[in-house]
C-alpha cells in the first residue's frame, strides 16, 4: 500500500539537520515540491536515484504516494536530463583520451533497458563527425555484423570510428564475445584503413575502455590513456 509522501511548503525553511541542499535528497526536494526528509523517504523506497529514474509517472503515483503533478514534474525532469547527456555527446567534440567518451556516453546510456551498440565515426583530428545507433536489442556476438558497423564509416570516408555499447546489468566488465568482436572490428579497420580507435563498454555510471585493456592491438601505457593516430 502506497504511503501518501508530505508535499513541503514553498513559504517553509527546511529544519536544521535536513539533507544537503545540493545532494540528491535536496535537488528532489526542490524539484518536486517534498519536505527534504520525505525526498529522502522517496529516494530509499525506490532504491536510490538511478532506480527513481527508471520509475513511469502512474508508478510513482501508485507506489510512492505522489500527486499527478509531482509525479509529472519528475518525470520531466529525468527527461530533460536525459536530453542533456544525449546532446553532450552529439557530434562536435574531440576524443582526445577514452574518458572522453566513457563520461559522455555513460551519462547518455546509463538507464537504457537494452543493450545498444553506438558507432561514433572520427574525422583525422578524432573529431567526431556522426553518430548512429547499429544494434538495439539483445546482441548476441553472433548478430554484430562488421560490415554494419562499419558501413557508414566507408560511405563517409571516416579516418577512424569509435564502438560504444552498453550493459543493462550495470556491470561494463567486457564478456568474452565482446573481445571477440573488438579483435574481429579491429582486424576489419586495418584492411579499411579506417582504424577502430576504441570500444568502450558502459555499465551503469561506469565504463571500460577495450583499448586501454589492449583489445584493440598494443595495451596501452600505465597512467592516462591518450588517443592518437
Amino acid at each position: 500500500m502506497a504511503t501518501n509522501i508530505v508535499p513541503f511548503p514553498p513559504s517553509v525553511e527546511a529544519p536544521a539537520g535536513d539533507p544537503d541542499p545540493g545532494g540528491d535528497a535536496g535537488l528532489l526536494a526542490l524539484v518536486v515540491g517534498l519536505a527534504p526528509n520525505a525526498a529522502v523517504t522517496l529516494l530509499e523506497r525506490a532504491g536510490g536515484l538511478a532506480a527513481l529514474a527508471d520509475h513511469l509517472p502512474d508508478e510513482l503515483i501508485r507506489d510512492h504516494g505522489l500527486s499527478v503533478r509531482r509525479a509529472r514534474a519528475l518525470g520531466a525532469a529525468f527527461a530533460l536530463g536525459r536530453r542533456v547527456a544525449e546532446a553532450r555527446s552529439a557530434p562536435g567534440w574531440c576524443i582526445r583520451s577514452p574518458s572522453d567518451v566513457g563520461e559522455r556516453l555513460a551519462a547518455a546510456m546509463a538507464g537504457l533497458e537494452r543493450e545498444e551498440l553506438r558507432v561514433l565515426l572520427l574525422n583525422t583530428k578524432n573529431v567526431v563527425t556522426a553518430a548512429y545507433t547499429v544494434y538495439a536489442g539483445n546482441l548476441a556476438g553472433s548478430s554484430v555484423r562488421v560490415g554494419e558497423v562499419f558501413r557508414d564509416a566507408v560511405r563517409r570516408q571516416a579516418a577512424a570510428i569509435v564502438v560504444v555499447h552498453n550493459h543493462p546489468s550495470g556491470d561494463p566488465s567486457p564478456s568474452g564475445d565482446d573481445l571477440r568482436i573488438t579483435a574481429e572490428l579491429a582486424e576489419a579497420g586495418r584492411l579499411l584503413d579506417i582504424e577502430l580507435l576504441d570500444h568502450v563498454v558502459v555499465g551503469g555510471s561506469r565504463w571500460v575502455s577495450l583499448r586501454a585493456l589492449g583489445a584493440t592491438g598494443p595495451p596501452e601505457p600505465a597512467g592516462p590513456a591518450r588517443l592518437s593516430r
